[in-house]
């Protein structure tokens, strides 16, 4: 890869960590100040709900200030320790905001039973609805915007807050619902209200965690992006396949990856070696994406024999549900040998299924040794 590519990815790196530490500054200020206007009038009214629903906008300042220290330090420059960067560290960040989110939620749910328990009357004025009221519309903007900028800058942390923001709108709608009904009717709900508003915290800490293990632990590339990526490559006339798209993430925008090309065995080293940057730089050109290794796949040009071969045992695989794929053939006849790679589902082990296919070709072809790799199921393929 060239330097230009590098330039490129630490200068939206800049400008990606600017735009999270100017939102998550702007909700830091909003959510202190409705916490400290709810507080004030849940302390006033002896109100429950309006008191969780203040710790839980106290929590979410405490989750853009983590937000801002996930970005800053996520966008360390590469070390000799960490040569790849520190981006990481922003799905630990994101982490850390579930674990809150989740605290404040089991903290709201025990307030709440007590309050069920040893019930006290809340006494709602038409100031205290009307800050209630202001408080809502706050957050409905301020969770559209929020949600809005994670999504352009492929946040996390940012997208979680956005829609934190959003759920705790819904649930002060209905500490509002549960003002008026009290003071119309005289019917006091606000516990059972504060039991619904923990719940609502709880779920929405428990989904945060699992989505950013999921990144921690490694997903399965995105099905759009590893089909635009194949697409590219496959647009270069002696690409015959692309095959093997490995995605490595690094932290958000941070994809480096690798690929197999099939290309004709009649190629130069030259002219593969210039194909390949080629390719690499219109992948990274298109989505953001270094093509750190590109291998190659010998595919038969000049004789017959091979091609009908490759289609026999093609077929032959494939008959069997969970060989997805076949690729990286190639046919050597003069020295009775062949190869290819399989793409194995996880419904059987690799061990089994190349035992399989290894007694099966080898009696459509005694005479040739046979090499046959298994691949994971990896991408979509």
């Amino acid at each position: 890869m060239s330097s230009q590519p590098i330039q490129d990815v630490e200068a939206m790196a800049k400008n990606r960590e600017k735009v999270i530490v100017r939102t998550s500054v702007l909700g830091i200020v909003s959510n202190v100040l409705l916490a400290a206007f709810k507080a004030l009038v849940g302390l006033a009214v002896n109100s429950i709900a309006v008191i969780l629903d203040a710790v839980n906008n106290l929590s979410d300042a405490v989750s853009s200030v983590i937000t801002i220290l996930g970005a800053k330090l996520g966008a360390k420059q590469p070390d000799k320790k960490h040569p790849l960067g520190y981006g990481r560290i922003e799905y630990i960040s994101s982490l850390l905001v579930a674990a809150i989110v989740l605290y404040a939620g089991i903290t709201a749910l025990v307030e709440s039973i007590k309050k069920i328990i040893h019930p006290e009357k809340a006494e709602y004025t038409t100031i205290s609805l009307i800050i209630i009221a202001v408080a809502i519309v706050v957050k409905l903007l301020l969770g559209l915007y929020v949600k809005n900028r994670g999504k352009k800058v492929n946040s996390g942390a940012l997208v979680a807050s956005g829609s934190d923001a959003l759920f705790d709108a819904i649930l002060s709608s209905s500490v509002l619902a549960c003002a008026i009904i009290d003071l119309v009717w005289g019917i006091s709900l606000e516990a059972y209200i504060g039991v619904v508003i923990a719940a609502v915290i709880i779920k929405s800490g428990i989904e945060m965690v699992l989505e950013t293990l999921d990144d921690i632990l490694g997903k399965r590339g995105d099905a759009e992006l590893t089909k635009q990526i194949k697409r590219l490559i496959c647009e270069e006339s002696e690409v015959r396949g692309a095959y093997d798209l490995i995605l490595y993430n690094y932290g958000p925008n941070k994809n480096y990856g690798s690929v197999h090309l099939e290309l004709p065995d009649t190629m130069t080293v030259e002219q593969v070696d210039s194909l390949t940057r080629r390719i690499q730089a219109k992948v990274f050109q298109s989505t953001g994406v270094i093509l750190t290794g590109v291998g190659v796949y010998s595919f038969n040009t000049k004789e017959d024999e091979a091609a009908h071969m490759r289609n026999a045992i093609q077929k032959a695989v494939l008959s069997h549900d969970w060989a997805l794929q076949v690729h990286g053939f190639y046919v050597d006849t003069q020295q009775k040998k062949l190869r290819f790679d399989v793409v194995v589902s996880f419904d059987i082990t690799h061990k089994e299924a190349i035992g399989i296919l290894q007694e099966e070709i080898s009696a459509l072809h005694p005479d040739y040794t046979i090499d046959i790799v298994p691949d994971v199921d990896v991408t979509d393929v």
